[in-house]
């Protein structure tokens, strides 16, 4: 109970201001960090005296099609990767459309715009709004909340948000579902008469400018606002007391390291919420913290494609894209041999861009990005390739969600990978028995934000020098508007688990004379790196042109703009092959730059080239993916492809 003569503090269990039932304030309790914190009632009885029973509760859920509005602000990386597990919360207990409105800043709209486009989850709609709106409205308020502006914005949703929208419950990202999110929205039934339509009533009767009045009033006294919006809102109560509804407690389970909340999850018997309410999160010293962490822990690692289910009976249901997809897959014909290539051509993959906070480099005219992909296997490559490569990175990563969380670790505690802030890295889950190899090149080649990229693989480590060389041979080359080109890297490989690394290429050349390194697959796949002429590279002073021979595949430096990887492609097999064939249909030079290198080093083998090894079956399936390739080549490029189909021919026959 709240002691007489202080406001009550809006949480998430008190809310239903504004017809909004703002589920993330704290709950109650007495911190001496924020101060007195309330918003459910307990007294005694932590499930409230106005609960309801089962059979009850059950009567007033909504109807299975209606649709429940959630809103939520969100701003930056972490807050995104926050929010994720939220949605996942909600959708995993779920059984009603959802329409989430979330107010976000540029990255976090960048983020979440293309994790939902891929999720591709039925039944969910999204909106944006821009926070940056919003800001002028709230940045007069002096704030030391560590949610800093964003914290104040909830003041604000009223008229921010559709005019047609009478109910929506607002979230904040730090909590946890467990249970459906229907039944919260049937507190709203507890609401009578004028107050079913508070929304709008609001409006009528001058919302904002009561909450601007009472902020005013509130820095007469205080230097500024130490609980962000909650300050505002416990003063607007005090006075209209009749615009709150207080919950019960088990919609908003707080954890921060000195709550009170134990009163009510050691009484009640079913928890609704759960929210990290504190600047820790996760590393809240609450005696039972460890509990509900593991029922966090649950939806960070959870499969998102699990929740991809549809809510049968209601219309309506499916993303855009979403009925072609299952209509092309459905015609997919599980006993052809050939059915696991199709039906992983036709996987739409979560994807998380960004996954950790990223500071992009400044804007140079020059500037290039190394470009690459990777799976948990090949994790221990990050930290040697980021000490060889200075410049910026864009990385996809092939994971799991528990992967993922492994990987968040994994950087955070790396002394080389946490120091590093211009590497993107970008989540691609997991799904389908095939490696989608060009999928995640594609990731990570559109999130490169240099005006050229160097498309490399996980596997090699680059020249100590040649981020700087590379920068300096595009401006002397003069590529872009004036030249389309393609700067070939040439690449070695060393049979030793450890060496001394060439610091130039002096040094290489008397390792490959040794026998210490080799030409990059020289004893396997000749024909993969013989146009770039190695003998030429070793006496060569200046850059010099190549021509495309059949199954060239070189590491090159180009444009941005260039050719996307053919995702038809996926395992093992003429990946990188198609993508240099669509170089030289578009006509790019190839040229070799001198000074460059960059040395594959040994690893187990991945399971595709593996499969491609022991089994005929894999093998028919790329060739006859080559073949599909090379008409539709024909159909893009007419006669001039022919030469392509004629070179693979007379491989083959060599072969």
């Amino acid at each position: 109970m709240l002691p007489r003569g202080r406001p009550r503090a809006l949480g998430a269990a008190t809310l239903l201001l504004l017809l909004l039932v703002v589920v993330g304030f704290f709950l109650f309790g007495r911190d001496p960090e924020y101060g007195l914190r309330a918003a459910a009632t307990f007294d005694g009885d932590p499930n409230g005296s106005r609960n309801r029973s089962a059979s009850g509760l059950q009567s007033l859920l909504p109807p299975k099609c209606e649709l429940l509005h959630v809103a939520i602000v969100c701003a930056g990386y972490n807050s995104s990767r926050e929010v994720i597990t939220l949605v996942k919360s909600v959708l995993f207990y779920r059984k009603n459309p959802l329409h989430l409105h979330l107010v976000t800043d540029a990255v976090a709209r960048n983020i979440l715009e293309t994790l939902f486009r891929t999720w591709m989850v039925p039944a969910v709609v999204i909106r944006f709004y821009d926070a940056g709106e919003l800001k002028p409205v709230i940045s007069w308020i002096p704030n030391t909340h560590y949610s800093g502006l964003y914290g104040l914005m909830k003041l604000v949703l009223p008229s921010v948000l559709p005019l047609s929208l009478a109910r929506v419950i607002v979230l904040d990202t730090d909590v946890t579902f467990s249970s459906d999110i229907a039944e919260l929205w049937t507190l709203f039934a507890h609401f009578s008469g004028v107050i079913l339509l508070w929304l709008d009533r609001l409006r009528q009767t001058g919302w904002e400018q009561m909450w601007t009045l009472m902020a005013k009033r509130q820095l007469l006294t205080l230097t500024a606002t130490s609980l962000a919006d909650q300050d505002i809102f416990n003063a607007v109560i005090k006075e209209h007391p009749e615009l709150v509804h207080p919950l019960p407690c088990v919609w908003n389970v707080q954890l921060s390291d000195h709550t009170l909340a134990e009163r009510c999850y050691l009484e009640a018997a079913d928890l609704k919420v759960i929210h990290w309410n504190s600047p820790k999160k996760l590393r809240v010293k609450n005696k039972h913290a460890e509990f509900f962490r593991n029922l966090h822990l649950t939806f960070l690692g959870y499969d998102g494609k699990l929740l991809r289910r549809e809510l049968f009976g209601c219309p309506n249901q499916l993303p855009p894209g979403a009925e072609q997809l299952q209509q092309a897959l459905a015609q997919l014909d599980e006993e052809e041999p050939c059915f696991e290539f199709r039906q992983q051509q036709l996987t739409v993959h979560r994807v998380h861009i960004t996954f950790l906070p990223h500071q992009p480099p400044p804007p140079r005219p020059h500037d290039v990005t190394l470009v690459a992909q990777l799976s948990m296997d090949r994790l221990q490559m990050l930290e040697a390739l980021c000490r060889h490569w200075s410049g910026p990175m864009s990385l996809a990563l092939y994971l799991t969600d528990a992967e993922a969380q492994q990987f968040l670790h994994f950087v955070e505690t790396s002394p080389v990978l946490s120091a590093r802030k211009d590497v993107a890295y970008h989540i691609v889950y997991r799904e389908g028995p095939l490696y989608p190899v060009n999928q995640l090149r594609n990731v990570a080649l559109a999130q490169a934000l240099t005006p050229y990229v160097f498309l490399s693989d996980i596997d090699f480590l680059p020249a100590y020098s040649l981020y700087d060389y590379l920068r300096a041979s595009i401006e002397q080359l003069e590529l872009g508007s004036r030249r389309k080109a393609a700067l070939v890297v040439p690449v070695f490989e060393t049979l030793h688990y450890r060496f001394g690394f060439p610091n130039s290429k002096a040094e290489l050349l008397t390792l490959l004379d040794a026998g210490s390194l080799h030409i990059f697959r020289y004893h396997e796949w000749p024909q993969g790196h013989a146009p770039t002429d190695y003998a030429h590279w070793r006496e060569a002073q200046a850059p010099y042109h190549v021509q495309w021979a059949a199954d060239y595949e070189p590491y090159v430096v180009v444009a941005r703009d260039c050719p996307r990887y053919d995702p038809r492609f996926v395992g093992f097999g003429w990946n990188k092959v198609a993508h240099i064939i669509e170089l030289d249909a578009q006509e790019y030079e190839f040229l070799v730059l001198p000074e460059a290198f960059s040395i594959h080093l040994p690893h187990a083998p991945s399971l595709d080239i593996s499969r491609f090894r022991s089994s005929p079956t894999y093998r028919g399936c790329l060739q006859a993916l080559k073949e599909e390739f090379h008409q539709d080549l024909s159909r893009r490029y007419g006669a001039a492809a022919l030469k392509y189909l004629t070179a693979l021919q007379q491989s083959q026959t060599r072969a």
